[in-house]
């Protein structure tokens, strides 16, 4: 019994000793933020004048995910409760007088402290919003169990007011390289890309105008350019595409005589032409140089995309065509991979993209 009674007293003795423990300074997840977004509205090429920004798309990522929020009528945005962690923020506002023209500003790799507040005030300067942009990626194959991925897709689109021409233009898959920089660097510091493994080509020179690209359009450029429906039930009709992939040095590659050809000019790849599922860079270019040997000279690059399987992936895409990289879908997801609006191109991926649940091939 003098033993029982010992016992207790020591169990009660560390008890009170635990509950004296001085108790944690911050709680995990107490993060505040509180921003400010202002931005040039003025008409271009006068004097920036910063006005607070209603109703600007703010996006943070971080390792945990992105999170959307809104500001309100005065530009300010209060979000509470965030976990600790390094955060990207970008803010984003189509210009209240001109639909060419996007309002953008960002600031990159801000530590945020659980327990502490980050006020930030982020200047929204403005992009042009002209030109072809890639809109769409969908790499990662519809939900099955039998590893089908042949129904890929590279979706552009004219978001100028004008007619544009794809005579001559190159779209490339940039995933050599890997021994240097990586995919999509200017490993020699020479001004171009290097790590070019497959390059299709438009037809005709650049320059040509004989295949137009109107305005707010899209184009739809298919691996395989039939209705994939009948392999895979989950899968999606290409056979309606705009251009196909066609690579005439394979000795299996199907060619859809209803839909025009992008034609390879590596002769040294006889396979289709198809994409990484999760990780791959993706590059349209002017064809002004199409030497993929030495490089793609960066001046020539319309747009470029890196996209990844997550957010500690290595970024090795040249700044100069894009700041940071997206995140793909899983595997056999069926989903994929589009601009947050139609050619919104900030050159700033995480901010730029978004999954979706489906593909959409030639539409919103």
């Amino acid at each position: 019994m003098k033993a029982y009674k010992i016992f207790i007293i020591i169990i009660i003795l560390a008890f009170v000793i635990g509950c004296n423990e001085a108790p944690p300074l911050s709680v995990e997840g107490n993060s505040k933020v509180r921003l400010v977004i202002i931005g040039d509205t003025t008409v271009t090429g006068t004097t920036p004048s910063y006005m607070p920004l209603r109703n600007a798309k703010v996006i943070l990522s971080s390792e945990y995910g992105i999170i959307i929020k809104f500001t309100d009528a005065q530009g300010k945005l209060d979000i509470d409760g965030l976990p600790s962690s390094t955060y990207s923020i970008s803010a984003r506002l189509q210009h209240p007088k001109y639909s060419n023209i996007l309002l953008v500003g960002s600031v990159r790799d801000k530590e945020i402290i659980s327990g502490k507040i980050y006020q930030d005030t982020i200047k929204a300067v403005q992009i042009a919003n002209t030109g072809i942009a890639i809109n769409e990626i969908y790499s990662c194959g519809p939900i099955n169990n039998i590893f089908f991925f042949f129904d890929q897709f590279i979706e552009l689109y004219n978001y100028s007011e004008e007619v544009r021409y794809l005579d001559g233009m190159l779209v490339m898959r940039v995933s050599g390289n890997n021994d240097g920089k990586g995919p999509g660097a200017d490993e020699g510091n020479d001004g171009d890309i290097d790590g070019v493994t497959y390059i299709f080509k438009f037809p005709g020179k650049p320059g040509e105008k004989k295949y137009p690209f109107y305005p707010k359009t899209y184009k739809v450029l298919a691996a395989t350019a039939i209705n994939h429906k009948n392999s895979v039930s989950t899968s999606i009709d290409l056979s309606k595409a705009d251009w196909e992939f066609y690579n005439q040095y394979s000795t299996s590659d199907f060619d859809n005589p209803n839909v025009a050809n992008l034609i390879n000019i590596r002769s040294d790849r006889t396979v289709d032409f198809l994409i990484n599922l999760v990780a791959d860079v993706i590059v349209l270019a002017d064809g002004k140089d199409a030497v993929w040997e030495d490089g793609i000279d960066i001046n020539t690059i319309i747009d470029g995309v890196q996209y990844a399987s997550n957010t500690t992936m290595k970024k090795t895409i040249d700044a100069r065509v894009d700041k940071s990289f997206t995140i793909s879908p899983p595997r056999y997801s069926g989903k994929s991979m589009q601009r947050r609006e139609p050619g919104g191109d900030s050159n700033d991926a995480i901010s730029d993209w978004e999954i979706i649940p489906a593909p959409t091939p030639g539409k919103r």
